[in-house]
């Protein structure tokens, strides 16, 4: 992934909005990544990807809840804390 700082992409604004075209661009601000620059067809793919993995999962939850495959509610939060749940 290209980078660039925040100064670069402030004074070349239009290059950045060029290269975010093509792929991702990092901006780094004292050395540091703080946010990446996409373009608007691969944000609305992220987008329709997180809808369709949510959709997947409310499935799932609906099929769980409906065949009696389900936990307590302080069990699921404690796993999800610790990353257990996909």
């Amino acid at each position: 992934m290209d980078a660039l700082s925040a100064n670069e992409a402030k004074t070349q604004f239009g290059y950045l909005l060029l290269k975010a075209q093509r792929a991702p661009v990092q901006i780094n601000k004292n050395g540091k990544p703080v946010a990446v620059v996409i373009s608007m067809d691969e944000y609305e793919s992220n987008e329709a990807l997180k809808l369709q993995l949510l959709q997947s999962r409310f499935i799932k939850a609906k099929s769980d809840i409906e065949s009696g495959n389900t936990t307590d509610g302080e069990s699921f939060f404690t796993a999800l804390e610790l990353g257990q749940y996909d």
